[in-house]
């Protein structure tokens, strides 16, 4: 009986076969989904132990899967590989350094692929920064407040700025108009 059950969310049944030809055999379950939707789906049904995600997907984007994993607290403890032909693709969406997931860029090779697979399952076993500031209620509800009234504070700073750029607007109007007379 394999020991992992790995899911890969691909819509090339290259990358889909070539992926489980590359990892040891007798170990792993490959489950595979050839879009984002039936992806999503499979990942609430068969509970993988790793998800391996193309970026673009028909039906719903890997960048749209990515954002449902990140927002569900029980999602987002499964290790994740990303992979995209073009890096550039990812990083516009998701800044670099990638802490929590493992990027892999298409084509790879078995010991890219294993590399990233251990990279991944570290990066996952990571605390989370958002999920300890909010760990009851209480304190979500506390550092909300705290966080609204530090807006609060920025944007009455900006609107005195913006009150004192119109005035330096204005007086440089008025001396370019007593110029051109």
């Amino acid at each position: 009986m394999a020991s992992h059950k790995i899911l890969v969310i691909d819509d090339s049944r290259v990358i889909q076969k070539t992926v489980k030809d590359m990892l040891p055999p007798g170990n792993f379950d490959v489950v595979e989904a050839k879009d984002g939707e039936a992806g999503f789906n499979k990942i609430r049904s068969e509970k993988p132990s790793l998800i391996m995600l193309d970026f673009l997907l028909p039906k719903k984007s890997g960048w749209e899967v990515f954002q449902e994993i990140q927002a569900d607290a029980d999602l987002i403890k499964i290790p994740l590989v990303l992979m995209s032909g073009r890096r550039e693709e990812v990083t516009e969406k998701i800044p670099e350094p990638f802490e929590y997931f493992e990027f892999i860029e298409k084509p790879f090779e078995k010991k890219q692929l294993i590399g990233a697979i251990k990279a991944a399952m570290s990066k996952a076993k990571k605390p989370r920064k958002a999920a300890a500031k909010a760990a009851t209620p209480a304190a979500a509800g506390a550092s909300g407040g705290a966080d609204v009234a530090a807006l609060a504070a920025k944007v009455a700073k900006l609107e005195a700025e913006v009150v004192a750029l119109k005035k330096q607007n204005a007086k440089i109007l008025t001396f370019i108009k007593q110029k051109l007379k």
